[in-house]
């Protein structure tokens, strides 16, 4: 477990307090939401970037040569 000291204003400190933010199961909530939401943003932005790229397309069957690839590659990391 880790401790976390951050410094807000009094008066935000207050408002968050009694909203029931502070409590640990509120910050870790918070914590995760906002984890999730940036990998959200990442996925779509690698999204944009790969669509701008403009790749010419692939027929199935090089599709399936890169999956067969990728497939054996896998295969021989994990070992026999």
């Amino acid at each position: 477990m880790t401790t976390l000291t951050i410094d807000v204003s009094d008066d935000l400190a207050e408002e968050a307090k009694n909203a029931g933010l502070l409590a640990p199961d509120a910050m870790e909530a918070m914590l995760r939401e906002t984890l999730r939401r940036c990998s959200v943003d990442h996925l779509f932005k690698a999204a944009d970037t790969f669509a701008a790229a403009d790749f010419p397309p692939m027929t199935l069957a090089e599709i399936q040569e890169e999956v067969n690839a990728g497939r054996s590659q896998g295969r021989r990391a994990s070992g026999p």
